[in-house]
């Protein structure tokens, strides 16, 4: 005949095991809590269990009474998983429930439209193209700058009349007229010559800003391209050449390039560059010249040792060029009609 011990420790494991099959039916968290109150509630078959052991003799107490708890553990433990379990499958009926299908779709005969670069984008795509292609880089700097990268490290002191002419937009900090929108990618040039050392043969192509009032061939803000080659016994003909293979590279090798005499304060000698035209007349592009040897010493490079050459032209005018655009206002309309022709 068993001993009162074995059928105690019996009934516990008899009452989880019935404990957990029935939360593993469950089917909703109300069912869960029913079920957790029968079994561990004040009037609950544990409850009742653990009363009893008083009844026991004082060497079997101890064991029921471990086994007890571990019995009851693992009926909290059954409770917590099946609650877990129910509270997921319900937040995902809800779910399910309140989902909205969001999805915009064609007709079945309509053609997916897929977007594009702006024309203006890809001009400045292709020309980084061209000019790695001929061993350049491509750096990149800061739109809001100090007199001293914009101006003075260029030449252009706060006297020199060139400054009045380029129509900055100051910003209002620091100092008055001490910092501003870059009225060109220059100012990447100086921080290029400032941290690197030459050999140098860098494009900086970017955004600028001039207070002009925008027409047919002028915008307050508009993208520029500036080249910069810094080396050795480096010549005004060297920059021709530049100027010819990238012409010939971008627009075709029907176009051919020629250099006009002007004046920049950061070139010395200094030059601006034309195209042809189909119809035998000539278009300016940009600037260029040789690298004024004061723009170099305020740069820590030795004018005696090293020689460079800059040029610099617009992009957004360059795409307009090539596409035959009357107005670069276009450019800036945002009207998908104009644009989806790129």
């Amino acid at each position: 005949m068993r001993s009162s011990l074995a059928r105690v420790l019996e009934g516990y494991e008899q009452a989880a095991a019935e404990a957990e099959e029935r939360l593993a039916a469950a089917a909703d968290i109300g069912a869960v809590a029913d079920i957790e109150r029968d079994l561990l509630g004040r009037r609950s078959r544990f409850t009742a269990a653990k009363r009893q052991l008083g009844d026991l003799d004082p060497g079997e107490r101890a064991e029921a009474g471990r086994r007890l708890n571990a019995a009851r553990q693992r009926v909290e433990t059954s409770v917590a998983a099946a609650r877990t379990r129910l509270t997921a499958a319900a937040r995902a009926d809800r779910h399910a429930a309140e989902r909205l299908d969001l999805t915009e779709r064609l007709p079945q005969a309509a053609p997916l439209r897929r977007g594009s670069f702006h024309p203006v984008t890809q001009a400045r795509d292709r020309l980084e193209d061209v000019f790695i292609g001929m061993g350049y880089t491509v750096a990149e700097g800061p739109e809001v700058e100090s007199a001293w990268y914009n101006f003075e490290a260029l030449n252009i002191p706060e006297w020199h009349p060139a400054r009045g002419s380029f129509d900055t937009i100051f910003v209002n900090l620091g100092e008055p007229e001490q910092v501003m929108l870059r009225s060109h990618t220059s100012p990447v040039q100086i921080r290029v010559m400032e941290n690197r050392k030459p050999p140098i043969y860098i494009v900086a192509p970017g955004r600028t800003f001039r207070a002009d009032t925008a027409d047919a061939t002028h915008l307050p803000a508009f993208n520029q391209i500036e080249g910069l080659a810094i080396d050795r016994n480096i010549t005004m003909g060297d920059l021709a050449g530049t100027i010819d293979e990238f012409v010939r590279a971008f627009f075709g090798t029907e176009v051919k390039s020629r250099l006009r005499p002007s004046y920049f304060p950061f070139t010395e000698p200094s030059a601006e560059f034309d195209i042809s035209r189909p119809d035998g007349s000539w278009l300016e592009l940009g600037g260029c010249g040789m690298v004024h040897p004061n723009v170099l010493r305020n740069c820590g490079i030795d004018p005696e040792q090293w020689q460079g050459f800059a040029f610099g032209f617009g992009i957004d005018r360059l795409a307009v060029m090539r596409h035959e655009i009357d107005d670069i206002r276009e450019f800036v309309n945002n009207d998908v009609r104009f644009l989806s022709q790129f």
